[in-house]
């Protein structure tokens, strides 16, 4: 029987797993992770306000690999070799004749002074510093920013930032508390978050407007301070600082067998392959794909990626030619606690929707669409 091994326990490699087994693939799947559990990062805006607690976004995943006949192996990539067959992780090596790296991106942290800035979606603690900082704080100046990867520079993702930027401004409103602080936004660019599209660029800064939020742009940033914001065009204090960096795919790719891109991701085709490797393949934020530059790095992408590539996997299998191809689609609540502002862009189409009072409740029910299988699964 073939081993199918997967790197990774997030979207991408959760939808792999249900598309395998639904393509009817009889084959060992081994999951390697450092746990078994799926933290719904879409929700983290939610966690500051109070709407989500880390209970509610953390769900344990071992009734769902039980169900799909997936093997965990807890453990964390060192390297792979051997031309992608070999997974030494820490706690041993895993060989494999079919391997699907999903095991995500990760902040490039590398700006001074990154250590007095919390990097929102970095998981739940910084969600939850931020809650705390913030029902700590009297009044003072919040700034909130983010960048992209220099040699690769669609590897950001900037839609969750505007989702705190705008929560916050709706959260302090309701406590009657906002007139006591001062929301700064920052970005390198003049147009921030391009790849929404024009139309949703200049809604939003003319939310950022409506709301009072005043707005740093088009300066590179040179370093975080602990209450103050550096760049090339001045700098500005803030009492809390959040930002999200630029993207880069993941830390064991160094000394891997496995080609990469300038901006550090796993090397990827239109059919989620790794070019020049037998049966290697990549989905999610990890790898680096043909399309266009305004493909995201989103949850929703990598679940296109996995589709595609889970059914390229059983095709070969099965001896048929590996043909699937993935689809650049973006689809974008940005939600600001009450309302949300929606945009969907695909090669024919973007899309921009006005803050509508029913988008924030769509995207609450997409939520408990999206993990009601892991949910049941654990019982």
């Amino acid at each position: 029987m073939a081993r199918i091994v997967v790197l990774g326990s997030g979207f991408a490699a959760l939808t792999a797993i249900r598309t395998l087994r639904r393509q009817g693939v009889d084959a060992e799947i081994v999951v390697v992770s450092p746990r078994d559990t799926l933290t719904y990062l879409p929700s983290l805006i939610w966690v500051p306000p109070g709407l989500r607690s880390a209970a509610d976004l953390t769900l344990p995943l071992a009734g769902f690999f039980a169900r799909h006949r997936a093997t965990w192996h807890q453990g964390t990539v060192q390297r792979v070799t051997d031309g992608g067959r070999r997974v030494i992780t820490d706690t041993g090596e895993i060989g494999n004749d079919v391997l699907l790296v999903a095991s995500g991106g990760r902040f490039l942290k590398r700006l001074p002074g990154i250590e007095h800035a919390l990097v929102p979606c970095d998981g739940l603690p910084p969600a939850l510093a931020i809650r705390d900082r913030l029902d700590a704080m009297a009044g003072g100046s919040i700034a909130l920013g983010f960048a992209s990867n220099p040699a690769e520079p669609g590897a950001v993702r900037g839609g969750p930032m505007f989702e705190f930027l705008f929560g916050l401004d709706t959260l302090l409103r309701r406590q009657k508390r906002r007139d006591s602080f001062e929301l700064v936004f920052f970005n390198p660019s003049q147009q921030p978050g391009q790849r929404l599209g024009p139309r949703a660029v200049t809604g939003l800064l003319a939310e950022m407007r409506r709301c009072g939020i005043r707005t740093h742009l088009g300066h590179k940033l040179v370093r975080f301070e602990e209450r103050q914001v550096v760049t090339e065009g001045g700098a500005f204090d803030a009492d809390m600082i959040l930002f999200l960096p630029g993207l880069t795919g993941p830390a064991w790719l160094e000394g891997s067998d496995l080609p990469r891109s300038p901006g550090g991701f796993v090397q990827a085709d239109a059919t989620c392959r790794v070019p020049g490797l037998e049966r290697v393949w990549v989905a999610g934020d990890g790898g680096s794909y043909p399309g266009p530059d305004w493909m995201p790095k989103q949850a929703h992408q990598a679940d296109l990626q996995a589709v595609t590539a889970a059914r390229n996997i059983a095709a070969e299998l099965a001896g048929r030619r590996a043909t699937a191809r993935f689809r650049s689609e973006l689809i974008c609540i940005v939600d600001t606690l009450d309302a949300g502002m929606m945009v969907f862009r695909n090669p024919w189409l973007n899309l921009t929707l006005p803050r509508l009072r029913a988008l924030h409740w769509a995207k609450r029910g997409f939520e408990r669409h999206y993990l009601r299988e892991y949910r049941s699964a654990a019982g």
